[in-house]
């Protein structure tokens, strides 16, 4: 109840600072997250927490994931699927709001919405393309903080949309880990409020 409340308040405050609200995502061709900078992250025998400490351009959300608290269950048995944003992402979100979720009165709003990144079990984006097929175009995901998250695809590309309305392209995919897999997204989702 209480990580429900966080994160609500946090996907308040990201709705309210305007982040991330275009209507136009790049596809992964133009990403900004170099493939062999997340890839050294990639093991079958890491967890997600350890993977996301070590990739250089996810330094934003494991520092996020220290501080929510939630490092703990995210080096747990799992299985998860993470979309995780990289530095670049979290730049987009104006920094009053990042700062605010970094001070430990906000421990529950950041907790709130880095769990909207979360999916319970292993979704390859082989299984998301199939999930879309099957939904007519668009496959609809229940996070760990329980909002739902929409796909879609763009040609060959995810794009993720927010229940807030904001979206996200999966730039890198299917970084397996011993208890889950990441997809690395260009942008910090926000739930609704």
């Amino acid at each position: 109840m209480k990580t429900t409340l966080i994160l609500t308040a946090v996907a308040a405050a990201l709705a309210l600072a305007g982040c991330n609200s275009k209507p136009d995502a790049p596809t992964a061709d133009t990403a900004e997250t170099p493939a062999a900078d997340t890839a050294a992250a990639a093991s079958a025998t890491t967890t997600i927490a350890a993977a996301i400490a070590a990739a250089p351009t996810l330094k934003s959300l494991a520092s996020g994931v220290q501080t929510a608290g939630l490092a703990e269950t995210l080096s747990g048995a799992g299985p998860f699927t993470v979309f995780a944003p990289t530095d670049a992402g979290f730049e987009q979100v104006p920094p009053v709001t990042r700062d605010g979720w970094m001070r430990p009165a906000q421990k529950d709003v950041l907790a709130s919405v880095l769990q909207y990144h979360v999916v319970p079990g292993k979704l390859t984006m082989a299984d998301l393309a199939a999930k879309i097929a099957e939904g007519g175009g668009k496959a609809v995901l229940k996070t760990a903080d329980g909002q739902d998250l929409a796909a879609t695809k763009s040609g060959e590309t995810i794009l993720l949309t927010s229940s807030s309305g904001n979206k996200a392209t999966v730039t890198q995919a299917d970084l397996g880990q011993s208890n889950g897999v990441i997809h690395v997204i260009d942008a910090v989702l926000v739930p609704a409020m």
